[in-house]
């Protein structure tokens, strides 16, 4: 997402690069480009009209500082205010009932199925919740049995009533029976139609006054580009909902609905979908946003997907092993499943600074363990241990067992072979500086 807005922002600002100083002129041929940029990503024209123009004021009402190149300083302006324009602050959703009621709205194929179960996973995981997710789709059997299957994966239940066509009295029910079971979370899945229609909003607009749920978010396809904006516009009229959420944003999407959206129909953005794992959910946060956008990367949320997989305990246990140089195939198959578990890779590596534009164009195969995976586990308990003992007949036989060829088992224990020396040079350096700050407060 966003790559042809990045790649199209960055040309504009090299007009600037070697101008002494920002001037009318040369602000007003970037801000051209950037306003031609944003239109190309299916920003809303005024939404983009009024957006360069704020840029251009606050820019030429800046001294340039010695320090300061006037294309950073644009860049620095520019940052701020897609901030701005995308919400400022992150936007939190208040539960405060017991149980707290979600309301889910949507059309149909925008993803709020799949992103009902993605929620429930969230805050079971994060937020120590109790759902309950509950299927008031009562024109689609498909759409029932989906959120079973969903809450079968996360291991929620899901409260359905196949022989009733009345969705607001499944609502209803569903909280009693949240209340009953000590269920802390309601998530409610209701139908979706494939255009805005009177029966629709007449059937949400009922089970939203029925039920009073503490927040309503809508679901919408980014890649649906302004009809995401102008379905938000309606939806919001008639259900004032609380905030949205922007699904696949992964695909092939232009990114303009996550710039325009927020201004539109001044409700906050929350969350996005970013893949088709269940786990490909993220709290929506502007500023980091704009850093992606920006090419500026997204260090703080690749180290928030981190620390989601860091146990303490298994850290200490692993030090100690590479101190005293026995990290071994166990250990780095640990710490596979561990990177595989925070996501895309190319996502990954895209919120490194400066990375997300040097693989642009490069296809990072989410298979690219398999291989490594398919060696290790051709391996016995004793090689895995002690991969010492791994002499050229062990390695023939792992390559036939694994599918693979001699070159790439080779490979792979050369490169483990420099990780683990890698690993305790590191941590030994780490150690030894310890030792030192210790010595110098006198411990």
């Amino acid at each position: 997402m966003f790559d042809n807005l990045s790649e199209r922002l960055e040309r504009s600002f090299k007009i600037l690069k070697g101008e002494g100083k920002i001037t009318e002129i040369n602000v007003a041929e970037t801000l051209k480009d950037v306003r031609r940029a944003l239109l190309d990503a299916d920003v809303n024209y005024k939404v983009a009209k009024n957006f360069t123009d704020t840029v251009k004021e606050k820019a030429l009402g800046q001294n340039v500082l010695t320090a300061v190149k006037p294309s950073q300083l644009m860049v620095k302006i520019v940052h701020d205010e897609l901030t701005t324009l995308m919400g400022g602050d992150t936007a939190e959703i208040e539960l405060k009932g017991r149980p707290a009621v979600i309301l889910m709205s949507g059309l149909q194929g925008s993803g709020k199925t799949t992103f009902s179960g993605k929620l429930a996973r969230m805050m079971k995981s994060k937020k120590n919740r109790k759902p309950l997710l509950v299927a008031c789709d009562v024109y689609r059997p498909a759409a029932i049995e989906q959120l079973k299957v969903l809450g079968q994966q996360i291991e929620v239940p899901v409260y359905s009533e196949l022989d009733s066509k009345d969705p607001v009295q499944i609502a209803l029910n569903a909280i009693q029976e949240a209340k009953a079971k000590g269920y802390d979370l309601v998530i409610v899945d209701t139908a979706g139609r494939l255009a805005i229609d009177e029966q629709m909003m007449n059937e949400i607009e009922a089970i939203k006054k029925a039920i009073n749920p503490d927040a309503t978010l809508f679901v919408v396809d980014a890649m649906t580009g302004q009809d995401a904006v102008n379905t938000a516009r309606e939806f919001n009229e008639r259900l004032d909902f609380t905030g949205v959420v922007l699904t696949k944003l992964d695909g092939d999407t232009r990114g303009g609905a996550a710039l325009s959206i927020r201004t539109v129909v001044n409700k906050p953005i929350m969350f996005v979908g970013t893949g088709e794992k269940l786990d490909a959910v993220d709290q929506f946060h502007p500023a980091r946003m704009a850093d992606r956008i920006l090419g500026m990367g997204d260090i703080v949320s690749l180290v928030e997907r981190a620390q989601e997989q860091y146990d303490e305990e298994e850290a200490k246990r692993l030090q100690k092993k590479i101190q005293k140089n026995q990290f071994d195939f166990n250990d780095f198959l640990t710490q596979i499943h561990q990177i595989k578990k925070m996501g895309n890779l190319k996502e990954l590596a895209s919120m490194i600074p400066g990375v997300g534009k040097a693989i642009k164009d490069i296809d990072i195969d989410d298979n690219a363990f398999k291989s490594i995976e398919a060696i290790i586990y051709s391996m016995t308990p004793e090689e895995r241990t002690h991969p010492e003992i791994l002499n050229g007949t062990r390695r023939t036989r792992i390559a036939k067992g694994s599918g693979t060829s001699i070159q790439e088992v080779n490979r792979l224990l050369k490169q483990f072979d420099q990780t683990r020396k890698m690993m305790k040079m590191v941590t030994g350096s780490k150690m030894a500086g310890m030792m030192q700050k210790m010595k110098k407060n006198n411990y």
